[in-house]
């Protein structure tokens, strides 16, 4: 990663499909911002209640702290002034006006992280995240490993669970699948 210096801010993306390692990355980012005495302030989504209430959680029990909020506005009114950092968490479920808060914090000098998926089960762009790719400095896209082959996985399989495109859940409902192995599926009644 290039080091930008001086008060400017910038937009980082960690993408990829779900166990991809994205929120382990996140937090390896928010860890170093630590060691730099850095102040960063974490968010994550009401709706992401797969773990632990208080922190951001990896599949691999990685954690940092984190603020859990339900809104754009929560986030906007909670960054202190003299944060230096935002890192948000689980960012796809946020809606489209997540893209004009980034650049918000951005353009105010602000180094702001954001991880989540770039895909939904069915294999299509997820909510904000082609747009905030689009204007983020720096992209990071995570691979994950075939469950069913072993090739390189950027799509996430629902196993159960409908037709809603927001369904929370982690190995329970959802697993890593290459391009080839991945099957869209319309309902419940389908194999796969």
């Amino acid at each position: 990663m290039n080091v930008i210096r001086s008060s400017s801010g910038w937009i980082e993306v960690i993408t990829g499909s779900m166990f991809s390692g994205k929120t382990e990355e996140l937090i390896r980012r928010v860890h170093r911002t630590e060691y730099a005495r850095q102040k960063c302030q974490v968010f994550k989504p009401e709706i992401d209640n797969r773990y632990e209430v208080e922190y951001i959680v990896s599949h691999s029990q990685m954690k940092a702290s984190s603020e859990r909020v339900s809104s754009v506005a929560e986030i906007r009114r909670l960054v202190e002034a003299d944060t230096e950092v935002v890192a948000i968490d689980e960012v796809q479920f946020f809606g489209d006006e997540i893209v004009e808060l980034c650049t918000e914090l951005a353009d105010a000098g602000k180094r702001v992280i954001v991880a989540g998926l770039d895909q939904d089960y069915r294999g299509l762009p997820f909510g904000p995240m082609p747009t905030l790719m689009a204007i983020a400095e720096y992209v990071t896209k995570n691979l994950a490993i075939c469950v069913k082959c072993g090739n390189p996985a950027n799509r996430t399989q629902r196993l159960s669970g409908g037709t809603d495109t927001v369904l929370v859940g982690a190995a329970d409902i959802y697993e890593a699948r290459c391009r080839n192995c991945h099957i869209v599926i319309e309902s419940d009644e389908e194999k796969f």
